[in-house]
């Protein structure tokens, strides 16, 4: 029987669970599965053609139709890319050419030819109202006959799939992973997750569940199975309520609370008391979401029950302002006002976690030394008990502050979206930052596992560590914001592909080019069709059906240092709104022709669900020796509602760019130098030949033949890197 979460676990791990059928003759199937999956960018590692190979004909061919479904659409390939120019990127008109065509095309029309007079009477002629501009001209199947087949080369990508273990077993394993994982999951992880834990529910459990989001979920799936909830703040239970609503457990975002079955409002309300009932100073946390429990009280009907929880009435009592709980972090401010720094660190130091986080205020508050020393030695006293993401973030957060001076800072909140303000704040002392870095060194590697033998694929050194899924959109290929990756091909061509769900959506694709100094140099998008030796593939404003935009450039022939393309919203349905969009980008050599786009030539295809009205996904830099590098933004700006264009953003995009590209995020390479130190060898793995043994790999890609008791590290799990 198949499993229901196989593409799940083919999407996360790019593992197969291992097929179960009759044993047979399956190796002709399984060597035409593998040429079909070579075709979209993917193959079938020896081990997963083996077994293969040992089952029926039938069982193979059954396996390789959901399989190719599924990594197909793991690309992008699900969907007809059509482009508004047919030859695209040949023969694509300059702008004001192909706009007189138009134009010409509706003087021709009966049925246009007096609104588009009345119009160039005016002088402002409105292109959306020309019959031929932005709708397709031609089919999916007469684009795809007016180009060559695609020249395979050796630099096109190949996604290795290897062989899983049961269905069971790998289904569970992912579960364990999501659910005990020690970095806050994206949206697409929270979403798999609560799929996962339903069906996992009377299974393993983990450990320990460090996220609050995450427990969230988990929380969900045991109250639908009568198990006992994992609560241990009033907060907990608030994400919970969330969860069961289908809103936000981030808490983020408002929800909409719905009113629960009996029976669930009575597991909330107890939840409540007993945490309260258990530690009394926790009501204290309700302040930070008052408006969010006076709104859950309503729904429980809380009054009813006062009786029965009185310390879940306290919660809502406190929610109300009816009844007094001051908050730590009121209790920390009130000090600090008051200039008492050595006070408000000794509060904090009760709650280590905080302490960390406030530490950049603190020492900024310090009139004297004596107070900066209190500030410190508070810091190395508790250092081990703050957890290891926390003790990440606050590396790098000091290590950039002793580099800034004031100037403009770039900020991003938990769902992408991005801004700049002026940087008023004073410095941070050098000698505390200093200690402060020395002890956070030596925790990180006190808590860093032994590796044995380190082999380390020099291409991650520079990929930024997954501190927060946030920061890293669903897809193939995608990497934490602030990585670094290489980019090596001719061509390069990004893509973007919408459906909206219920009205007209204009999704527009363009590239603004920048030079060192960060200023504009030119761009390409549907009002700059031909420029630096590049092409764009014309501009669709209605996706019904789906439409898709590209951009090609020759990277030897741009003019400047950085490429940042984007997304723009001219009208319509937001990212969050429309049915589908997801962004890529393919690399190929000039000479192997092929259609707009072409699966295995893709390099990264990223989901685009984000607030505001523009999407920056990544940037592209030339280095000093003239090769080009990916740097990863996932980043999102409001912009306007409606006629949002490349022309528009130019400057709010360079400031971001900046911001990103001048920070140094702490990267991959940080936590190998500091396992090296334990490390029985460290081996650059040179692409081609593994050591015979066991060993700790890191890298993008899991190579073939690693000895079975080896621990693997790829983006898919680089988040097992963080420490606890």
């Amino acid at each position: 029987m198949v499993h229901p979460f196989e593409p799940l676990v083919i999407r996360h791990t790019h593992r197969l669970p291992a097929p179960c059928g009759t044993a047979g003759q399956g190796d002709v199937a399984a060597r035409q599965f593998d040429a079909a999956l070579m075709s979209v960018g993917f193959k079938l590692s020896a081990d997963l053609l083996g077994h293969l190979s040992a089952l029926s004909e039938g069982t193979v061919v059954d396996t390789a139709v959901r399989t190719l479904d599924t990594v197909r659409e793991m690309v992008g390939d699900h969907v007809q890319h059509n482009a508004y120019f047919i030859d695209f990127p040949a023969n694509v008109p300059d702008t004001l050419d192909f706009w007189t065509q138009c134009i010409t095309e509706a003087l021709a029309d009966d049925a246009s030819r007096e609104g588009t007079l009345a119009q160039l009477r005016t002088g402002v002629l409105d292109l959306l109202t020309l019959p031929s501009y932005g709708t397709y001209q031609h089919t999916y199947a007469q684009m795809l006959a007016a180009h060559d087949e695609l020249i395979a080369a050796a630099g096109d990508r190949l996604t290795v799939l290897h062989l899983g273990g049961t269905p069971n077993d790998e289904v569970t394993a992912l579960y364990l992973a999501l659910a005990g994982s020690t970095t806050p999951l994206g949206d697409e992880g929270l979403l798999d997750l609560a799929v996962l834990a339903g069906h996992c529910a009377d299974g393993p459990q983990p450990e320990t569940i460090p996220v609050r989001e995450n427990r969230a979920v988990v929380n969900h799936a045991r109250l639908d199975t009568g198990a006992d909830l994992l609560l241990d703040t009033v907060t907990d239970v608030l994400r919970l309520a969330c969860a069961l609503s289908d809103g936000d457990v981030t808490l983020l975002e408002p929800t909409r609370f719905r009113s629960p079955a009996r029976p669930v409002r009575r597991a909330l309300l107890a939840g409540l008391d007993a945490v309260v009932a258990a530690s009394p100073a926790k009501l204290a946390d309700v302040a930070a979401h008052r408006e969010a429990f006076k709104r859950l009280g309503e729904r429980l009907h809380a009054h009813e029950y006062a009786a029965r929880w009185p310390h879940a009435a306290d919660v809502f009592a406190v929610a109300r302002g009816e009844k007094e709980a001051r908050s730590f972090d009121s209790r920390a401010a009130e000090l600090l006002d008051a200039h008492d720094v050595t006070g408000a660190t000794r509060l904090l130091e009760s709650a280590p976690g905080k302490l960390f986080r406030s530490l950049d205020h603190l020492l900024r508050s310090c009139d004297t030394q004596d107070e900066r020393d209190v500030v410190v030695a508070a810091a190395e006293r508790v250092v081990p008990q703050v957890s290891g993401r926390v003790l990440l973030s606050v590396r790098e957060h000091l290590h950039n502050r002793a580099q800034e001076h004031g100037e403009r800072r770039v900020f991003v909140n938990g769902r992408g979206r991005a801004w700049v303000a002026e940087d008023t704040r004073p410095p941070v002392p050098a000698g505390e930052c200093e200690r402060l870095i020395t002890a956070l060194d030596a925790e990180i590697r006190r808590r860093l596992p032994d590796p044995g033998h380190l082999l380390i694929d020099p291409d991650v050194l520079d990929v930024a560590l997954p501190l927060s899924g946030k920061a890293t959109a669903a897809g193939l290929g995608v990497l934490p914001r602030g990585s670094l990756s290489p980019v090596d091909g001719e061509l390069l061509r990004f893509f973007v592909h919408w459906k909206q769900a219920s009205r007209s959506t204009d999704f527009d694709l363009s590239a603004l080019m920048l030079n060192a100094s960060y200023k504009t140099v030119s761009w390409l998008s549907y009002t700059a069709l031909t420029e630096m030796e590049g092409e764009h593939s014309g501009d669709i404003t209605d996706a019904p059906d789906g439409a898709s935009e590209f951009i090609n450039l020759r990277l030897g022939a741009v003019r400047g240092t950085f490429i940042v393309p984007q997304v723009n919203i001219f009208s319509g349905e937001g990212f969050e709104e429309v049915e589908e969009s997801f962004f890529g980008f393919m690399l190929r050599e000039a000479e192997q022709q092929g259609r707009p786009f072409e699966p295995r030539t893709v390099r990264m295809k990223s989901e685009l669900r984000g607030p505001g009205r523009v999407a920056l996904p990544l940037a592209f830099i030339r280095g000093d020796d003239g090769r080009w590098r990916a740097k990863w933004l996932h980043l999102y700006l409001k912009g306007n509602p409606n006629s949002n264009r490349v022309e528009g953003n130019r400057v709010s995009v360079a400031m971001l760019l900046r911001g990103i590209v001048e920070r140094d995020h702490l990267t991959v390479r940080y936590l190998t130098d500091l396992m090296a130190d334990r490390a029985t060898a460290t081996t650059p793995w040179d692409g081609v030949s593994v050591p015979d043994g066991p060993v700790t790999y890191i890298g993008l890609e899991r190579p073939e033949g690693l000895h079975p008791g080896s621990r693997i590290l790829t983006p898919e799990n680089l988040r097992d890197l963080i420490p606890g």
